[in-house]
């Protein structure tokens, strides 16, 4: 028996589960089970793989993305650069860490703007956020992040400074939410960006999947804008992931 996995905490909001038990079945992978594991704390990872000896692989999620890397034996050149891993192979007991969030988010987008390319607002810092930006730098799109302390973050806006400038909106007209706000069970939550200098010219990419449809993009979509989820990156991020842990 094989067994893969999730970390991170909260777990309640994930597809990852159901995702792959269907990929399983459609696909007739025998012998193979995925598991969520709620870790409070990332020390509680070298209990869990040595309590599990069929673990061959783990996605990791919020808030580990980038805490996780100093408990891994390896990294691959673009989990390195990226600085966030999403993916760990576990290969005779050695850890290794991958990204695959910025490969599903890459084609994702390419296949939602086709040859458009607008400047963009990252909101968020975090783990996501590295892969976002990894993958706007591939595809040649400006732009900026946005958080709540622009901190030592080069090329960053704060949430005050946009809604003391509401009028950047104008420039940065494709908005990327890498933040966990509006997730399931917190539904009627989003980043505090300034709605009305928004447009029907914008589009907002929320990672967020369940539900379906956040707070975020209802309200893009109420003055005229389009909206996508991230329910398509996760399914390309976790086929990319499938394929990293069955290389031999």
């Amino acid at each position: 028996m094989r067994e893969f996995g999730l970390i991170g905490y909260p777990l309640s909001h994930s597809f990852s589960k159901k995702y792959f038990q269907e990929k399983f079945i459609r696909e007739g992978v025998a012998d193979t089970r995925y598991e969520l594991f709620e870790l409070e704390s990332l020390d509680k990872l070298s209990d869990l793989i040595h309590s599990r000896p069929d673990l061959k692989g783990l996605n990791v999620t919020i808030p580990y993305k980038q805490k996780v890397m100093t408990f891994l034996e390896e990294l691959s050149d673009e989990a390195a650069e990226i600085g966030a891993v999403n993916v760990i192979k576990i290969k005779e007991g050695k850890l290794v860490g991958h990204n695959t969030d910025y490969i599903g988010f890459r084609q994702s987008l390419v296949n939602w703007l086709g040859t458009e390319r607008p400047a963009a607002l990252i909101l968020g810092t975090g783990g996501a956020s590295k892969a976002v930006e990894h993958a706007l730098k591939k595809m040649g799109i400006e732009y900026r992040f946005v958080s709540r302390n622009a901190g030592n973050e080069l090329l960053a806006y704060t949430y005050d400074e946009l809604n003391r400038k509401p009028e950047i909106l104008e420039k940065y007209r494709l908005i990327i939410n890498t933040t966990p706000l509006g997730t399931h069970p917190n539904t009627e939550v989003m980043p505090p960006i300034p709605l009305d200098a928004v447009t029907a010219k914008h589009k907002v990419y929320d990672l967020v999947y369940n539900p379906e449809k956040t707070f975020l993009m209802r309200s893009v979509e109420a003055r005229g804008g389009l909206s996508k989820n991230g329910l398509e990156m996760l399914q390309l991020q976790a086929e990319a992931a499938w394929n990293i842990w069955n290389q031999s």
